[in-house]
């Protein structure tokens, strides 16, 4: 197989992932989590694309939310590959966040071949998804933009399907088609049809070249490629909340198919799933005696075909089954594992009636760290902060709570008001309304404090940042 040393990858790391709610939630989505082992979604995709891909150009769009907790997954295997990650101010669906993506490595090599993929996937044959990569390639190289098409093994109906055509003369170590069509999701009998058909499952890995891509870009999409060729970090929250919302499917493969047939796809086998739902994560999973799967603090007596998930508490289980029971430290979800496709319209009625907690976990990572809530009531919040050696919080304020610190590990570094001082193991301070104040550990093991909130109104949104290392306003 050819070498290309021009080889870069894109992983998109946006979306919700809400149907795995409660342990997937907007402010740390699925991708962020370790789902089917010991790394989360997203580190497994960038070991992954490291072996075919220096990690130094290896690219990561994520929302501007998820910035510092991707940066720090990253940085726990690839150091390199920091600087090359984009935050998106707002979420505009595929195209624009490849089309970002795109631009940036296209100014420093034209010629550059790119891979695109979701930091959601899973993938158990590595080799098989290598060698559709570099077949992939083959074709790129020829100006096609070329996606990795999935044999399907099921008449699903939850993915988009690819009708192929003429195989192309290549040489590659897997089929290579032109696209004759894009199916949406289909329903069951026609998902049937297609399964009979040799449709393919449309993954959303693409494969281009970046010159062609800049070039397809100005013809279908124009007022994207001239909103994108003129971005810069001074500009950025300007121009990029004024992008249309587009997939890369809707914006630019499916009318490049219609008019010129340079849309092709590689035929591969990889053990390829989206993990889009509690089902797919079962199917993932060894299961015991009964077809359960369980992971945490479980006790089950007669219960069987049930996906059962703890994170701490203990879960105990009499005489069910086909059920799925999710804990988290602030919700449980109960569901019949034939209904998990419909968990997104539980979840948009949860948001209605507490909305928290479809968007925050208890625990919430931060650049400096993470804190945990252990409680909240009226007029007060206890909270565990967890600060990592050498991280400070911001210098700030608060207009209507005082907090009080007591230290329960390491040595904190604390400004109240102007005065700096040191608190260790055991120690505490006060914080009143309005003082300017700063948390920081200058030592080399984790400082972990426990902080009370006290006022009428104890949202996070009642900060005011004078100083912060991390360029939040």
């Amino acid at each position: 197989m050819k070498s290309f040393p021009n080889r870069y990858a894109v992983i998109l790391c946006g979306g919700s992932g809400t149907r795995l709610w409660p342990l997937s939630r907007a402010q740390r989505p699925k991708q962020l989590l370790a789902l089917n082992g010991d790394k989360t979604l997203l580190q497994q995709t960038a070991l992954r694309l490291s072996q075919h891909v220096a990690p130094s150009k290896l690219f990561t769009v994520t929302h501007e939310d998820h910035k510092f907790e991707v940066k720090g997954q990253l940085a726990e295997l690839f150091p390199e590959a920091l600087e090359n990650v984009l935050s998106e101010p707002c979420a505009k669906n595929t195209l624009p966040a490849v089309a970002w993506a795109t631009f940036t490595i296209y100014q420093q090599d034209p010629d550059a071949l790119i891979g695109v993929f979701a930091s959601d996937h899973a993938i158990d044959n590595e080799s098989a998804f290598l060698k559709a990569w570099e077949s992939a390639e083959l074709a790129a190289v020829q100006d096609y933009l070329v996606l990795l098409g999935i044999q399907s093994q099921e008449p699903a109906t939850g993915y988009g399907y690819i009708k192929p055509s003429t195989t192309l003369a290549l040489d590659a170590a897997l089929p290579i088609h032109q696209v004759e069509q894009f199916i949406e999701k289909p329903d069951l009998v026609n998902a049937a049809r297609f399964v009979s058909d040799g449709y393919l499952w449309n993954s959303g890995m693409f494969v281009f070249r970046a010159r062609t891509f800049m070039r397809l870009l100005q013809q279908f999409q124009p007022a994207v490629y001239n909103q994108i060729i003129t971005l810069t970090s001074e500009n950025l929250n300007e121009i990029y909340p004024d992008l249309p919302s587009l997939s890369m499917d809707y914006g630019l493969a499916e009318p490049l198919a219609a008019a010129s047939g340079l849309v092709a796809v590689v035929q591969a086998e990889m053990g390829w799933s989206d993990l889009g739902n509690w089902n797919s994560i079962f199917a993932r999973h060894s299961k015991d005696a009964e077809n359960n799967v369980t992971q945490g603090k479980v006790i089950s007596l007669d219960t069987k075909n049930s996906f059962i998930w703890t994170d701490d508490l203990l879960v105990a289980t009499l005489g069910l089954d086909n059920l799925a029971i999710i804990q988290t430290a602030d919700a449980i979800l109960v569901c019949d594992r034939g209904r998990v496709e419909d968990i997104k319209a539980l979840v948009d009625k949860v948001k209605l009636r507490q909305p928290a907690l479809t968007d925050i976990h208890q625990t919430v990572s931060r650049p400096w760290g993470a804190y945990t809530v252990l409680e909240d009531k009226p007029n007060f919040k206890i909270k565990r902060i967890s600060v990592n050696p050498g991280a400070s919080l911001s210098l700030q304020m608060h207009h209507h709570r005082s907090e009080h610190w007591v230290v329960v590990s390491g040595v904190a570094t604390v400004i109240n008001d102007g005065k700096e001082y040191i608190l260790q193991k055991n120690q505490s301070t006060y914080i009143p309304q309005t003082h300017r104040h700063q948390l920081a550990n200058n030592g080399t093991e984790i400082l972990s404090i426990i902080e009370v909130q006290c006022g009428a109104y104890l949202g996070e949104d009642d900060i005011v940042r004078f100083d912060d290392a991390y360029g939040r306003k």
